[in-house]
């Protein structure tokens, strides 16, 4: 038997300590046995509706990054038909999160993301409406890794891949309907603006921040 020991690069990942390791409010990492917030449980709403409304509970508690989680997960599984939907709704509460950690730039570049992708519409210094502009994938969220979303990632990571090939319908439904419906995407989009001018004009409006409504009344 070989008992020389296995090279480092071939040796088995170690276990998903730094994974697991305890979380702020704002995703950020904390020393090991720190009370950080719990993690998302595997078991994630599926309907449109119910993941919306998971993440505005979540919102309203003053938990960005794990609001951008289950959106994230919607992203992944969504019908290519509404992907940039859900990609846009999870860069805005990225953008959240960077302004949480006092991060402006960071939220500045993740709210221009976020409305490039939610809806052909013009911005107030544009005219007509025009297609959304493309998205860096590189620069996009990450998604959430196998295992579920207790293991988070940071949320400027690498774009997640296509779902497989009748996934689409297993997450909700075909065609273009699937979630658009559900999301007040004026209200999201108007937040978002508004959010994006006061920090382009030079505030970090951390005193007053105030989530998004993601729901149609």
């Amino acid at each position: 038997m070989n008992d020389r020991p296995i090279p480092r690069h071939r040796r088995e990942p170690p276990p998903l300590a730094a994974a697991q390791r305890p979380r702020d409010r704002l995703g950020r990492p904390l020393p090991y046995g720190s009370p950080g917030v719990p993690p998302l449980t595997e078991d994630l709403p599926r309907s449109p509706r119910e993941i919306l409304l998971t993440a505005q509970n979540l919102l309203d508690e003053g938990l960005y990054f794990q609001a951008h989680e289950v959106l994230e997960a919607a992203w992944k599984a969504a019908p290519a038909l509404e992907r940039d939907l859900w990609r846009g709704l999870t860069q805005i509460v990225v953008g959240l999160v960077h302004v949480g950690r006092g991060n402006r730039q960071g939220a500045i570049t993740l709210l221009r993301r976020g409305l490039a992708g939610l809806a052909p519409r013009p911005r107030p210094s544009e005219g007509p409406a025009s297609a959304p502009a493309a998205i860096d994938s590189a620069a996009a969220d990450s998604p959430l890794p196998p295992g579920g979303p207790d293991r988070p990632r940071e949320p400027d990571a690498a774009a997640p891949a296509e779902p497989a090939a009748g996934q689409a319908g297993q997450a909700g439904g075909a065609g273009g309907g699937w979630g658009r419906r559900d999301v007040d995407l004026p209200g999201v989009t108007g937040w978002a603006d508004d959010l994006l001018r006061r920090l382009e004009a030079g505030e970090v409006p951390v005193a007053d921040l105030r989530p998004p409504r993601l729901l149609r009344s």
